[in-house]
C-alpha cells in the first residue's frame, strides 16, 4: 500500500496558521515518501461551514503551492456510505440506538460527578431492545467496558488510554446525520490513509476512532500529533496575536516560500539549520523528529525569513508577487521601471512586500506635495542654489545611467565646495518626495530624466514659496 496522508480542514473559517503547518508536514512526508496526499473537506456541519471558507481553504494552499494529489473530497457528498457503515455497526452489534434525552444524560453525569467517576453517558440503552416506537434515538457505538487503547504515536511516543474513560460515544444524531469521529473513521479507512497528522488537540479523539476502526476490521493508521503553537505571550495562538489567517501573512507582504520556511521549523529543526529550500525540505523532513513541545511564534523570526528570501530568491519571481501589492495598492505599473528591478533596488531596504509597493509608488505616479518633515529639513532656501546646478549639470546628461548621474551630483559638490549631503539629500527629496530612497544614482536612473527635471522644478518652486513667506 502506498503511504497516504491527509488534509482535513473544517470549512468553518480560513485557514489558519496551525493548519496550514499540519498540511505541510502532511505533505512533505508524502512527498519525501513518494505517496498520497489528500485534501478533504470535513463539511458535516452545515450550519457554520461556507463556500467562503471552502475558497480560503483553497486560495491558501494554493498560494503556498501545496499541491494535493487526491481530491478535494467533500464530506457532505458521502453520506450514503456514512450510514451504510452506521447501519454494518448496528448489525454487527458494535452501536445501538440510544432513546436517552438530552436532559437524562445530563442527569446521568451529574449523578457520576457526585460519586467522583467519569462523567459519561451510563450505557442504559447499550444491550436493550425494548425500543419505544415514537421517540427520537441517537446511535451510540458500543465502546469496549475494559483493557486499553494504545497510540503508538510518531511525535508523542506510545499513549495508553483505558476503555473505562472511554464514552459510548454518538455515531449518528437523531436526524441521521453522521457525527465527527464515524465521519472521519470512514474516511481514513476508504481513502485507505496510512499516516494522520495532526494537532494533538485531537488525541483524546484518536482512542474513540481506533476502537471504531477495530469493530469494522480495518487497518489501525499510524497517528502524529503535532503540538500546538503559542503566541509571543506563551497562550495558544488565535486572532488576538494578530494576523493567524495564512491569506492574512500574503496581504501582509511576506513571500510563500518564507512562510512555509518559518512554518517548518515551527515544531521541527535539523540541526541549526534555519533556511531550507522545498527540495530540502522534502528530503531531510521526518515525522519523528517533531518537536514534542508547543512551539512559540515569533514574528521577527518570520520577517527575518521574509527577508532572505525576498533578497535572494530570483527578482522576476518576487516581481510576481510586488505586482499583487501594486495592484492592491492601485499602483499603475504599465509606466514606469520594471518591478524586477524595483526589486533589486528595494529588496533589502524593507521587511514585506507590501512595504516595498508603499515606498516605491514615486518611481510610478508624480506627487503633488512632499514629505512634511523632509520638506522642513531639505528644501530650505539654502538648497536652491545645488538643485539649480545640479539640474542643468543633469540636463546636459546625453547617457541616462547612474554612473553619468552619480558624476554629474558629485561635479556640483565640487563646483560649489559643498558635502555630498548638500546636494544629494534635497535631490533625494525633489526627485522622490521624501527623505528616504535607494542610493540616488540607480533611483534618477529608474526615474524618466523629463521626470527628475520637472520635480526639481517643482522642489525649487516650493523653496521659493517658502522665501516668499518668510
Amino acid at each position: 500500500m502506498s503511504l497516504t496522508t491527509r488534509f482535513a480542514p473544517s470549512p468553518t473559517g480560513y485557514l489558519h496558521v496551525g493548519g496550514a503547518r499540519t498540511a505541510l508536514y502532511s505533505w512533505l512526508y508524502a512527498q519525501k515518501n513518494k505517496g498520497q496526499f489528500i485534501l478533504r473537506i470535513e463539511d458535516t456541519d452545515i450550519e457554520r461551514s461556507t463556500q467562503a471558507s471552502v475558497d480560503a481553504i483553497m486560495d491558501g494552499m494554493n498560494w503556498l503551492n501545496l499541491e494535493w494529489t487526491q481530491g478535494p473530497f467533500f464530506q457532505t457528498e458521502r453520506f450514503d456510505r456514512y450510514k451504510e457503515v452506521i447501519a454494518q455497526l448496528v448489525e454487527s452489534g458494535h452501536a445501538y440506538r440510544c432513546y436517552s434525552t438530552a436532559e437524562e444524560v445530563e442527569a446521568m453525569r451529574e449523578e457520576a460527578r457526585a460519586k467522583g467517576e467519569k462523567e459519561k453517558y451510563n450505557g442504559y440503552w447499550r444491550d436493550r431492545t425494548d425500543y419505544p416506537s415514537d421517540k427520537p434515538y441517537v446511535i451510540r457505538f458500543k465502546n469496549p467496558l475494559d483493557g486499553d487503547v494504545v497510540i503508538h504515536d510518531v511525535v508523542k511516543g506510545d499513549i495508553t488510554i483505558s476503555n473505562e474513560e472511554l464514552d459510548d460515544l454518538i455515531i449518528a444524531r437523531s436526524d441521521g446525520t453522521p457525527t465527527y469521529n464515524l465521519t472521519v473513521v470512514v474516511d481514513d479507512w476508504d481513502m485507505e490513509v496510512t499516516h494522520v497528522v495532526r494537532g494533538d488537540d485531537h488525541v483524546s479523539n484518536t482512542p474513540k476512532q481506533i476502537n471504531i476502526l477495530a469493530a469494522l476490521g480495518a487497518e489501525i493508521p499510524q497517528y502524529a500529533h503535532i503540538p500546538m503553537i503559542l503566541g509571543d505571550d506563551g497562550k495558544r495562538l488565535s486572532k488576538r496575536h494578530g494576523a493567524v489567517s495564512v491569506m492574512q501573512y500574503r496581504d501582509d507582504g511576506y513571500l510563500p516560500e518564507a512562510l512555509l520556511n518559518y512554518l517548518v521549523r515551527l515544531g521541527w529543526s535539523h540541526g541549526d539549520q534555519e533556511i531550507f529550500s522545498r527540495e530540502e525540505m522534502i528530503e531531510l523532513f521526518d515525522l519523528k523528529d517533531c518537536n514534542r513541545a508547543p512551539s512559540g511564534f515569533n514574528t521577527e523570526k518570520l520577517i527575518w525569513v521574509n527577508q532572505h528570501y525576498m533578497k535572494t530568491l530570483a527578482p522576476s519571481y518576487v516581481a510576481e508577487h510586488l505586482a499583487w501589492h501594486m495592484a492592491e495598492q492601485g499602483i499603475n505599473t504599465e509606466t514606469g521601471p520594471s518591478l524586477e528591478a524595483i526589486v533589486q533596488v528595494q529588496a533589502d531596504r524593507v521587511k514585506t512586500l507590501k512595504e516595498m509597493a508603499e515606498i516605491s509608488r514615486y518611481f510610478f505616479e508624480d506627487f503633488t506635495e512632499f514629505d512634511a518633515n523632509a520638506l522642513k529639513k531639505h528644501l530650505r532656501p539654502v538648497a536652491q542654489q545645488p538643485l539649480e546646478v545640479v539640474k542643468v549639470k543633469l540636463a546636459e546628461l546625453t547617457e541616462w545611467k547612474a554612473e553619468a548621474i552619480h558624476a554629474a551630483i558629485n561635479a556640483t559638490a565640487e563646483e560649489l565646495s559643498l558635502g555630498m549631503g548638500k546636494v544629494g539629500m534635497p535631490l533625494r527629496v525633489a526627485t522622490t518626495g521624501a527623505g528616504n530612497s535607494p542610493s540616488l544614482d540607480i533611483t534618477l536612473e529608474l526615474l524618466p530624466k523629463e521626470k527628475v527635471l520637472a520635480r526639481i522644478d517643482m522642489a525649487l518652486a516650493a523653496i521659493a514659496e517658502r522665501v516668499a513667506n518668510s
